[in-house]
């Protein structure tokens, strides 16, 4: 599961589905193998490194798409946001992130996980079939395969960030700055 040293592992959404989701649910071969498979509901969110795969405090990993979100110690519930995930090349609907928050007991916490499905393949599995395809066993089920991102969110996500605030790093050039006007004995 670990990248060779000077790789990082940074998808965007389209990334995930295309590169990843839709080979995984495919059968088809990913290269990099870097996503492990992980019944997500027995972890707790905290649990997850070491199982999964971990760039920076975000924790990747494929599992099995399913109603039951519930761990040991809380659950997970929807944030009831849905967006769509659309190619940049063809602007075709290629995916669904789904958010999710962790709870413990009726408090929610700061954990969040997009859940990445691929779009419902219903309809094209039904054009295949009047076809009259003899591999009807070896179709894709593309509704049983997720790919999870799950991060702990904090007052200082990028995500969340203006550009108005400024880092830690920038206080102290600053306050460097001030040493000028201070006289010293």
């Amino acid at each position: 599961m670990n990248l060779p040293p000077g790789f990082r592992f940074f998808p965007t959404d389209e990334e995930l589905v295309v590169h990843f989701l839709h080979r995984k649910a495919s059968l088809l071969p990913c290269h990099p193998d870097v996503i492990p498979d992980l019944d997500l509901y027995p972890y707790d969110p905290w649990d997850l490194p070491g199982k999964a795969l971990q760039e920076g405090r975000q924790w990747y990993f494929y599992s099995r798409k399913t109603q039951e979100r519930v761990t040991s110690n809380g659950y997970w519930g929807s944030m009831g946001i849905d967006e769509p995930i659309f190619t940049s090349s063809t602007h075709k609907k290629v995916g669904i992130k789904n958010y999710l928050t962790f709870y413990l007991g009726d408090s929610q916490t700061n954990w969040v996980m997009q859940e990445y499905s691929l779009p419902d393949s219903s309809s094209r599995s039904s054009k295949r079939s009047n076809h009259g395809s003899t591999s009807s066993t070896h179709k894709p089920d593309y509704s049983k395969w997720v790919i999870c991102r799950v991060y702990e969110q904090n007052c200082s996500d990028e995500e969340d960030d203006d550009g108005a605030e400024l880092s830690c790093l920038d206080e102290v050039f600053l306050s460097l700055d001030d040493l000028d006007e201070v006289s010293l004995p």
